[in-house]
């Protein structure tokens, strides 16, 4: 279930946030692109300003872009012209239905203890050899950043133990990332590429 408070935040600064999106999208983008099918049907977790969406959009991939904030939602719809579904990470219920999900900066925001089950869902609706990319911001247990967003916080090994509850991954593999985010503060990200398997 997404956090209240957490929405309360996006609701009432989606337009400076999705503006403080940079145009440029993450190296890991370029490479779930370029692991996936020519036309892959691709999940979305958490558009955001919607940049990710229009970059795979312009790759010639068949996006499905979700955002559990309705006022985000409303501002990546404008940018890539096309409806951006509301829904939280609870709510996925699709089986066998993606190539690939594409959830940077989202899944962080996942209660703790709904976390595996969110995974569980993902993989689920990933079809045979599905790929999912997710970025977490790594800490030492959940809590809450400057502006009340709630974050899961992980390190790599409780992150590493969500992912194999939740599912028997063909491979799984968790790289730490030196960055920052919108709170322009340093940032140490752990991407996590786990592939279904086929």
């Amino acid at each position: 279930m997404a956090d209240a408070q957490t929405l309360r935040f996006y609701a009432g600064a989606a337009k400076t946030y999705a503006a403080h999106t940079s145009e440029q999208p993450d190296p890991q983008m370029r490479d779930f692109v370029t692991a996936l099918p020519a036309g892959a049907h691709v999940l979305e977790l958490g558009s955001g300003g919607g940049r990710d969406a229009a970059y795979m959009l312009a790759q010639g991939l068949d996006v499905h872009p979700t955002d559990a904030s309705a006022e985000l939602a409303a501002e990546a719809a404008r940018r890539i012209g096309r409806p951006v579904t509301i829904m939280a990470f609870d709510q996925l219920d699709a089986e066998a239905a993606y190539d690939g999900v594409w959830a940077s900066a989202s899944l962080l925001h996942a209660p703790k203890d709904e976390l595996t089950a969110d995974l569980g869902r993902i993989h689920r609706a990933l079809r045979p050899g599905g790929l999912l990319i997710a970025s977490f911001k790594a800490g030492n247990g959940e809590g809450r950043d400057q502006f009340g967003r709630y974050y899961n916080y992980p390190d790599r090994i409780t992150l590493q133990g969500h992912f194999q509850a939740a599912a028997a991954w063909q491979r799984l593999d968790i790289t730490a990332r030196a960055g920052s985010g919108y709170d322009r503060l340093p940032t140490t990200w752990l991407w996590v590429s786990a592939r279904k398997s086929a």
